[in-house]
């Protein structure tokens, strides 16, 4: 039986190719679209989901009270961890990591020290409980002594076969961190997965940190260092969060007594932006939802297409019909029938959406730099057949049900028509939604864009333009660091350089509050500092608007604060802070304001401003700042390198322009945008592919009435606007109903953002517009070449 029904069904489908064509197209890109969401979002939700007690790790992270509301951080002072081993011995395991980003290793000669290879990384200090309470399994050594050692090392297999060649031979060869310490390779990590937030390449001891030499400062909370617990199964972390507020008020001074710790499940570490990830990169399950939505969607709306065409024939197969039920059949097998017919298509569209899938997730990858790859696992062959079974019923069921209704008696009299079938408002209902859906994506990414083009076009207070940094050498001599400060300045293609400790906007950071004019209490707020030389401001041209800059000097001798420093002080005059003190770090440093610069983002325009601070302190300086010459920046870079090269020969050179590190600040947004842009596209796709299907099959039922319209009277333009006038009012019908929904959603999301654009009325109207010509483009051909058929010709029509 089955069988017979799939052979009538594929010759069915072979008699109404341009039907088959447009459901098989409309079906494919939908279905790949949504399988490519689904391995998105099986790879984001599948982060360090491999560890044996992923329920019961939790990182504590900082939660701290401030007069501008909470402050969180992933990181913790230094003596917690050690606090907690010895307050709370029920804890399992207790560990700490350290990032360090951008550090040198040299691969060493096994008997003579001598460099072979050299490198930057970044690297992490890990205590040896880590692997103990994280599954990285080990190639060689031993997990548990690995790193109980000053100056040992553990290195990833890749990582070993990139300084050694062969990992095999790798434990016990030695290597130089940082052109100063040289540690013992002791252990080879297998691998770690792509879905892991834990960048393990480089792993020293902890004890190589000497960290431990400051664990005595409770208020000093890093955002580097991580320490991770794993609770006792008869502990839950709202039971410790309790525990944690006596723990902090026991151990720290009353000056941090705004301070606060909480516990973050392992499971939501990938997905929080407020505390972030070790490796930098977070994926919201705000997204992951939107993404799973918008997969759904694209997905209704292709089955919508199939239902709007499978019932705007229905005249066509109105006889088919009649002469089936008068020769036996009854509903359920014709129902039956058209169900196959369905399943084939689908069938066919889930093959071909498949290749599709495959060619376009290099780039999906490339894009969001994901590592996802489609294996047919149990949960996507799973995933496969339930979306063949759903769209099959999803698509089918309606229109052969409605199909398998007709009355056969009026099907045979010739007096069936489109809307005895039952399913013309339907079909404007389902046109309608195909097209919200539409605009709601032609507005999200309206809105993206806008705000995309907002944060790489703002001003941020500061030249950005041709200005490259150089992460200087872990060198503490200053005569290196002042000759070649001297030599790149008189380079023909370099107009500025300066040293500093951070370029003007970074993500990196000191913030600290810190006592005013002699007070006897630290300020209400916290400030941020950023140590530069004093012709940082000419490189970056910050603007002065009272007073001017320190004197050049090694050590501090003069502040410079921004505008929202001195406003938040109590001065409406920016010149009246001149000359006020400013101490930090109880007082080891101190020195009066000199200067006031216009306010410049020290951050990503995702965040507010920040009262800011700069000061001359040259053991600080990591960073080197250079403006250069565009018209002959090839020959400018060549000589900078090797004057770089020539003064600190045992160092891998390596720089970046500070506008392309700008724009790596909103990566995840530029993805975003991307995205939206791809899926807007889908959708206005698949929905414009409907519409042309619905108006060509109207066109066709409806041959007769154009025929006596048109010897009736009517001209070739009233007959246009017979058929885009019904297209027309159901596109502005979504667009009303698209429009709130939209607002809704992006005004949500823009809350994200210190700094947003504006949602005008503007953008609403632009959507209207897009979505109008692009129907009219679709269905143009089709609705003129109704107008101007010969009536006769219509009138002869059966």
């Amino acid at each position: 039986m089955l069988k017979n029904y799939l052979k009538t069904a594929w010759q069915n489908l072979r008699k109404h190719k341009a039907y088959v064509v447009i459901n098989t197209a409309g079906l494919a890109i939908g279905v790949a679209a949504c399988l490519l969401i689904f391995l998105l979002t099986q790879y984001e939700t599948s982060f360090d989901d491999f560890h044996n007690n992923k329920e019961r790790i939790y990182r504590v992270v900082a939660a701290n009270k401030t007069p501008e509301g909470m402050h969180y951080s992933q990181g913790s002072a230094l003596p917690v961890a050690e606090g907690l081993r010895i307050d709370y011995p029920q804890l399992e395991q207790v560990a700490r990591i350290y990032a360090r980003n951008n550090k040198q290793l040299t691969a060493l000669n096994d008997t003579t020290n001598i460099p072979q290879k050299k490198f930057k990384e970044n690297v992490l200090y890990a205590e040896p409980e880590f692997f103990s309470i994280f599954n990285f399994p080990f190639l060689a050594g031993d997990p548990k002594t690995a790193l109980s050692e000053v100056n040992t090392v553990v290195l990833t297999q890749a990582t070993a076969e990139k300084y050694f060649g062969d990992w095999h031979s790798a434990i016990g060869k030695l290597i130089r961190y940082d052109n100063s310490t040289i540690c013992k390779v002791t252990g080879i990590l297998q691998n770690t997965p792509v879905n892991t937030d834990f960048p393990l390449q480089v792993v020293l001891s902890f004890k190589t940190s000497r960290q431990e030499d400051l664990s005595t400062d409770w208020g000093a909370q890093d955002g580097s260092l991580n320490t991770f617990v794993v609770l006792p199964k008869n502990v839950s972390a709202q039971q410790f969060d309790k525990d944690l507020k006596i723990f902090v008020k026991k151990h720290t001074p009353t000056e941090y007594a705004n301070q606060g710790y909480m516990l973050q499940p392992l499971n939501k570490i990938h997905y929080d932006r407020a505390f972030g990830t070790l490796s930098g990169k977070t994926f919201s399950r705000e997204l992951i939802a939107a993404l799973s939505l918008i997969g759904l969607f694209l997905l209704i709306i292709a089955c919508i297409n199939f239902i709007n065409l499978a019932t705007a024939q229905a005249v066509n197969r109105s006889k088919e019909v009649g002469i089936r039920k008068v020769l036996g059949s009854n509903k359920m097998q014709l129902i039956l029938q058209f169900l196959s017919e369905t399943f084939l298509i689908t069938l066919v569209s889930v093959i071909i959406a498949i290749g599709i899938a495959f060619m376009v997730l290099p780039l999906l990858n490339q894009l969001l730099q994901t590592s996802v790859k489609i294996q047919f696992s149990a949960s996507v062959v799973l995933f496969l057949s339930c979306l063949i079974i759903g769209v099959t019923l999803l698509s089918g069921i309606y229109p052969a049900i409605v199909l398998s209704g007709f009355n056969p008696i009026t099907v045979l009299k010739n007096k069936f028509t489109n809307k005895t079938a039952g399913g013309f408002s339907m079909r404007k209902i389902l046109v309608v939604f195909q097209f919200v859906v539409a605009q709601i994506l032609i507005i999200g990414t309206l809105v993206v864009v806008r705000q995309m083009n907002l944060f790489q076009n703002a001003d941020p207070g500061f030249d950005k333009a041709a200005i490259l940094t150089v992460p200087m050498a872990n060198d503490t001599s200053h005569p290196s660091k002042d000759a070649l400060k001297l030599q790149l300045q008189q380079l023909a293609g370099v107009k500025e350089v300066s040293m500093s400790a951070f370029s003007p906007m970074d993500q990196a950071g000191w913030d600290d509050d810190f006592k005013f004019d002699n007070a006897d209490r630290k300020t209400g707020f916290k400030a941020d500092f950023k140590w530069a030389d004093v012709d940082y401001f000419k490189t970056y041209n910050l603007r002065f608007i009272a007073g001017g800059p320190y004197s050049p000097a090694d050590t501090v001798n003069g502040f410079v604060v921004n505008e929202l420093l001195a406003k938040k002080s109590g001065f409406k005059n920016p010149a009246d802070i001149i000359g006020k003190k400013i101490s930090f770090w109880n007082g080891k440093i101190d020195a009066p304001v000199v200067g006031v610069v216009k306010d410049f983002n020290g951050y990503s325009l995702k965040e507010e401003m920040k009262p800011m601070v700069l000061g001359s302190n040259k053991m600080f300086y990591r960073l080197i700042n250079i403006k250069i010459q565009p018209q002959q920046a090839k020959q400018t870079l060549a000589a900078i390198e090797s004057i770089w090269s020539k003064t600190y020969p045992d160092f891998v050179y390596e720089y970046q322009f500070l506008d392309e590190k700008i724009a790596g600040f909103y990566q995840q947004e530029n993805q975003l945008s991307k995205l939206f842009q791809l899926f807007a596209g889908i959708a206005i796709f698949i929905s414009c592919l409907g519409l042309y299907g619905f108006v060509a099959f109207m066109a066709v039922q409806r041959t007769k009435e154009v025929g006596i319209r048109k010897v009736l009277g009517a001209s070739g333009s009233s007959i246009l606007y017979l058929f885009s006038k019904e297209f027309t009012l159901l596109i502005g019908v979504a667009f009303l109903i698209a429009s709130p929904i939209a607002y809704y959603l992006m005004h949500w999301w823009l809350q994200h953002f210190a700094y947003k654009v504006h949602l005008g009325i503007g953008l609403f109207l632009l959507t209207i517009l897009i979505a109008e010509i692009i129907a009219w483009l679709t269905v143009g051909y089709q609705t003129i070449k109704a107008s101007v058929a010969n009536p006769v010709k219509a009138l002869r029509t059966e």
